[in-house]
């Protein structure tokens, strides 16, 4: 799998790396009033509809911007303004400072809702407008070639939000590297669940976002799909997540609205265009085994 990668790694680095627009979080609060008014409803004939959307560079953005051309024709003007970390998105879409956002899974955005005492009927609240694609969280290594390498006392490092964390814990377990307790949740575990771990292995838990740059330092690294894309460690993934496994269809990312905003025609027409099978294609093509069109 190292030798198939590299040009997954420059589809995404073409457009280059992460970094806020022009229209930030903060840029887009003073028009978020004007943007709702705007695209609740339906583009009449004639009429041009703008559609801002918060994401993440890659792969989101890199698939929402394929999506502008197909989205114009349907009388959307799609804007797409892109963050470099996960917040801000979420807080700019409950209070309406963006149309939708796409850069998460739905235990993700479960978790927002929970922490932010978010609940349905109320004012900010985040639903999910459909699923998009399915990007798999891998091992990856600079030191290693395979798996079967791994030595006793090695240091794995997986992400420390809660979500990616029972995640990453789930693929060691698939590996046999751990056993968890019987019953956990793959949107729940954590270190403290580990029942057995045979190798005695250094499981160190580091924001997501950090884990490539720490490859070199660790044995290995569990990592999500977008940050290998925009770190240029695609070379370096060993294995991911099957296809057909819980995770596939826990972690699907999604087009988040606020509740208000589920059933307004250009959100609709959106996720229509990003499930038609000219994206679908366009996100493997592009993609390959970092990003999987959702069903």
């Amino acid at each position: 799998m190292k030798n198939t990668t590299k040009l997954f790694a420059a589809a995404a680095l073409g457009l280059g790396l992460f970094g806020c627009s022009s229209s930030s979080s903060s840029s887009a609060s003073s028009a978020a009033s004007s943007t709702a008014n705007a695209s609740s409803t339906a583009s009449t004939a004639g009429e041009t509809v703008t559609l801002k959307v918060g994401a993440t560079t890659s792969p989101h953005a890199v698939i929402l911007e394929e999506a502008k051309p197909l989205l114009a024709d349907q009388g959307i003007d799609l804007e797409i303004v892109e963050f470099s970390d996960y917040p801000n998105i979420n807080p700019s879409t409950s209070d309406g400072s963006l149309d939708a956002n796409y850069f998460q899974h739905f235990p993700y955005l479960e978790s927002y809702n929970a922490d932010n005492n978010y609940e349905e009927g109320k004012d900010g609240y985040l639903v999910s407008a459909g699923a998009i694609h399915y990007e798999p969280l891998g091992i990856y290594s600079e030191k290693y070639e395979s798996v079967d390498d791994l030595a006793d006392g090695a240091q794995i490092a997986i992400p420390n939000d809660a979500t990616n964390e029972a995640r990453a814990l789930y693929l060691l377990q698939d590996q046999g590297w751990i056993t968890l307790n019987d019953g956990v949740s793959i949107s729940t575990a954590t270190i403290h669940d580990i029942k057995d771990n045979p190798k005695n292995l250094d499981i160190v838990e580091i924001a997501a976002d950090q884990i490539a740059s720490k490859l070199p330092d660790v044995d290995f690294g569990v990592l999500n799909g977008n940050y290998a894309l925009t770190s240029n460690v695609t070379d370096d993934l060993l294995v991911t997540e099957a296809a057909d496994s819980e995770a596939a269809k826990t972690y699907e990312n999604i087009i988040a609205v606020r509740e208000d905003r589920k059933d307004d025609e250009a959100i609709k027409k959106l996720v229509e265009v990003l499930k038609s099978d000219d994206v679908k294609a366009i996100i493997t093509e592009k993609f390959g085994d970092f990003a999987v069109p959702a069903e």
